[in-house]
């Protein structure tokens, strides 16, 4: 079997990826991206867009990871990817400190100095960006993503593709809907329902996610 990581996407976080995948002994073979222009990211050479995927898993590529912010484009891909047999790996830099007893899901991203604590579960292709702190008991949604720097205390539930920004705060206990945003350094003090844009200290609701 043709070995290597095929990433979906060739931007900046797929460059965060691609050496977290690196740091923890991985080869990375080849990207697909929306852009096809033939390029190299972080040395790794753009093939074509995801059309190419059928191919590459005909000639053998069975891991792949789904390199992509936007939360929804994520979870549709990564669906994508199953159906045509690749298998999700997760990226999880060696810096990371992750709790035995905490569970990850298939497709997860945890970068440089993140911290998951005991018995929290994060979902399939989940984003814990660099310097994130989850607390014990914590519950993520598949598909969400937290910020560089963002910390959630304590059995805090974040919502299938909920997004808190860089600095984002969340105090025990609270629920975040599924596919919420809070704006960067947002203070999340009670629970917000889904598919609302909450912002501030603490976080107020400012409208309803388009």
């Amino acid at each position: 079997m043709t070995t290597g990581v095929v990433i979906i996407g060739g931007g900046g976080h797929a460059k965060v990826v691609i050496e977290s995948l690196r740091a923890g002994g991985e080869t990375v073979a080849a990207i697909v991206d929306a852009d096809p222009t033939p390029r190299a990211v972080l040395g790794v050479p753009v093939i074509g867009d995801d059309l190419a995927l059928a191919d590459l898993r005909g000639q053998g590529f069975s891991k792949l990871f789904v390199a992509i912010g936007d939360n929804r484009l994520r979870e549709k891909l990564g669906r994508k990817a199953r159906e045509l047999g690749f298998t999700l790996v997760s990226a999880i830099h060696p810096s990371a400190v992750i709790s035995p007893t905490a569970r990850l899901g298939e497709g997860v991203a945890v970068m440089a100095g993140v911290a998951i604590n005991a018995d929290s579960r994060i979902g399939d292709l989940a984003i814990i960006n660099t310097g994130a702190i989850v607390d014990h008991d914590c519950d993520l949604g598949a598909a969400c993503h937290l910020g560089p720097a963002a910390a959630l205390a304590g059995g805090v539930t974040i919502g299938e593709r909920a997004f808190l920004g860089v600095g984002a705060r969340a105090i025990p206990g609270v629920t975040i809907g599924a596919d919420t945003v809070i704006g960067a350094g947002g203070v999340v003090v009670r629970d917000l329902p889904e598919s609302v844009v909450a912002v501030g200290v603490p976080a107020r609701i400012k409208g309803e996610r388009s």
